[in-house]
């Protein structure tokens, strides 16, 4: 205790443990300083000052940004502070849409509840907003610059956690925005739906796109049955948005609600995790024992499917082939039930409740429908339950707790721990352990247990050693991507979740103040889940092995691989081309580069460069019009050109010189005063 030093916080000694900054110190004391741009997951930003202090002898400092030193005297509340404060929130709020009644993050924004803090009862300032379009063009999310007050939380957590960057901040002064790539709508860039823009985000500038209207249509249609089912990670979040601790389970009460809404059925996702545990470890035995396409990466996650499509296209033939669980219910469902109810499929309902915005994107991927009907219709976020929980006016901590519909309600522990980080790797080893030791294999494997952004675990199974790498969070993916890529490292399975701490910390489910302490709430509350059931394996599900014997046959087999399996394809991060030629295009010899990141990466920006460079020195800027593509969908054969119709892979700066050449004689060009080789004059001398 001697060596414990300390800081003065309002006349109060506070002990320095180790607090990244002043904020964490005066926090950890009992003081609630106000922040929009402070997150603990995030770097220190300081944009906001809503949360300066007074430190003697240095004047008014932002917290979040300065040291904790000892000795330090500190006040966190005087006059000067309270009116730089209340000013700084009508500033705020004299340039920002106020309608806050209908706002979608009502109940939970920042900004509402600071004014209320602060005593702002009025905006002492004209006001200066001018209404903007709102980008509704993205699956998964809603963007309204009119509620955006500039804090950068979105723009640090996508490229800070995900390693993205689809938005980002534009312009200076008045005119700053926080805007996608390019300008362009939000569903036209790289943004892979993952929503932790929207998870972080203080007010309503970014939400997850609500279905709820949609869904009460279907529910009100006598025509339709309607289905739901709910996803592990659900159950320990969605009762805190009606006051219960995180980590509280509630799927009783959830299920009650459910059926009290109307819906025909309610299951539980976590049978088709056991089903996915059975399908990927089969698939993942099959490629061990072979040695082939390892190591293979889960595939549960959609924005990790997206962004491996998007900058990994390379690695897809590793990704497990299976479906997520969300899709396997959703086809069971559609396959089994229509029948049974006596309704056409396109009048049977799936509406999906899970912790992830990604999902709603899943959900409409062409390639997880069947002759053109969904195989999920419809999903809604945890936040979205809950609102229409509060809509019907129920008081969903009295209602009697309610079972799920079997056979697709019954699940093993291994299905309820998919929801956080860790947990497939998890499953997956219950089940090859019980394969491969017998029913005397462990349970509870803590090797791939953790908070880390990266894990790895080497685990014995059988007297084989088998290699794990567990990664949330897309940056840490990608970096670990390329590195795999490089043979720097080897695994037999890498488990990915795009977001932290995995479904537990998904954008849909209820804003959480600490949202670090609230992941491991609701991971403790899975786990827990897991231990209050009987069966901890997949395998061991009853129900299962009825749906293969029934309905799909053999695992592996024909019919189950058109039911839970699907496919993945290199994909365009963004629509449209980036022009860096003027004049008439129609005259012209077209050039397209592709400078998405896969090319990028192998030098198409070089190439670009020395492209353009050459062009302006010949003076063929009225003959050749080069273009920067997003993308060819080649990005393993980059850097990729395209000169007319021609299109070059694996491009070498010579093969596109050559190319043009051919193209300008091609169109008979007679620029006199224009020499039509490209090459530079000091390489043809040196020839």
């Amino acid at each position: 205790m001697s060596d414990t030093k300390f800081l003065t916080i309002d006349g109060r000694r506070v002990p320095i443990n180790g607090e990244r900054n002043l904020l964490e110190v005066i926090r950890k004391a009992g003081i609630d300083l106000p922040t929009f741009c402070y997150h603990s997951d995030l770097s220190v930003y300081g944009a906001c000052r809503l949360c300066i202090v007074e430190v003697e002898g240095r004047g008014i400092q932002g917290a979040c940004s300065t040291p904790a030193e000892p000795g330090l005297v500190v006040r966190t509340q005087t006059q000067e502070i309270r009116d730089i404060r209340k000013i700084s929130v009508e500033l705020l709020l004299a340039n920002h849409d106020q309608q806050c009644t209908t706002c979608p993050k009502s109940t939970s924004c920042q900004l509402q509840a600071l004014s209320r803090k602060l005593g702002v009862t009025e905006v002492r300032f004209k006001p200066v907003h001018k209404p903007q379009p709102v980008d509704l063009s993205s699956l998964s999310l809603v963007r309204d610059p009119n509620r955006c007050v500039l804090c950068g939380d979105c723009t640090r957590v996508c490229s800070e956690i995900q390693g993205i960057g689809a938005i980002d901040f534009a312009f200076r002064g008045s005119h700053a925005a926080v805007l996608p790539s390019f300008g362009k709508n939000l569903g036209m860039v790289e943004c892979v739906n993952c929503g932790q823009c929207a998870a972080v985000c203080p007010t309503g500038a970014l939400t997850p796109k609500s279905e709820v209207d949609e869904v009460w249509a279907a529910l009100h249609d006598p025509k339709k049955k309607v289905i739901a089912q709910i996803a592990p990670a659900v159950r320990v979040a969605l009762g805190e948005s009606f006051g219960m601790a995180p980590g509280s389970f509630s799927a009783g009460q959830a299920v009650a609600a459910l059926k009290a809404m109307g819906f025909d059925a309610v299951y539980d996702t976590s049978f088709t995790a056991d089903l996915t545990v059975i399908e990927e470890a089969t698939e993942f035995i099959g490629r061990k024992s072979k040695g082939e396409r390892l190591p293979q990466f889960t595939s549960c996650c959609p924005a990790w499917v997206k962004f491996a499509e998007q900058y990994h296209p390379e690695l897809l033939p590793n990704l497990s082939s299976c479906r997520s669980p969300q899709q396997m219910l959703g086809a069971l469902v559609k396959e089994t039930l229509p029948a049974k109810l006596g309704v056409e499929r396109k009048d049977l309902i799936v509406v999906s409740i899970m912790p992830c915005t990604a999902k709603k994107y899943e959900a409409k991927r062409p390639e997880l429908a069947h002759e053109g009907v969904a195989d999920v219709d419809h999903v809604l976020t945890t936040q979205e339950l809950a609102r229409m929980i509060g809509e019907s006016g129920l008081r969903f901590q009295e209602l009697d707790p309610e079972s799920f519909d079997m056979p697709m309600g019954f699940k093993t522990g291994a299905g309820v721990i998919f929801g956080n980080s860790g947990g497939v790797t998890e499953a997956v080893l219950r089940y090859a352990g019980e394969k491969l030791v017998g029913p005397d294999a462990p349970v509870d494997f803590h090797e791939v247990r953790g908070e880390g952004g990266l894990r790895e675990a080497e685990v014995t199974v059988g007297g084989q050693t088998l290699r794990f790498a567990i990664v949330h969070g897309l940056k840490n993916a990608g970096e670990l991507a390329e590195r795999i890529k490089a043979g720097e490292v080897s695994y037999d399975l890498v488990e990915v979740m795009a977001c932290p701490g995995g479904c537990i910390g998904g954008a849909g489910q209820p804003v959480a103040r600490d949202r670090l302490e609230a992941r491991r709430k609701r991971t403790g509350g899975l786990y827990a889940a897991d231990k209050n059931l009987e069966l901890h394996r997949s395998q061991e599900n009853p129900f299962v092995e009825q749906c293969y014997g029934e309905t799909l046959g053999e695992v592996g087999g024909h019919k189950a691989h058109e039911l839970l399996h699907t496919r993945y394809q290199s994909r365009r991060r963004i629509e449209s081309d980036l022009s860096f030629g003027t004049g008439r295009a129609a005259e012209k010899v077209p050039v397209k580069v592709c400078v998405g990141t896969s090319c990028f990466l192998k030098g198409s920006q070089t190439l670009l460069k020395s492209l353009l460079a050459e062009v302006e020195k010949k003076g063929l800027g009225e003959a050749v019009e080069i273009k920067g593509s997003f993308c060819f969908e080649q990005c393993d054969k980059g850097p990729s050109v395209q000169i007319g119709e021609r299109r070059i892979e694996h491009c070498t700066l010579e093969e596109a010189r050559q190319a043009v050449r051919d193209e300008l004689s091609a169109r008979g060009f007679q620029g006199a005063s224009v020499p039509v080789d490209l090459t530079d004059p000091t390489e043809r001398g040196a020839a």
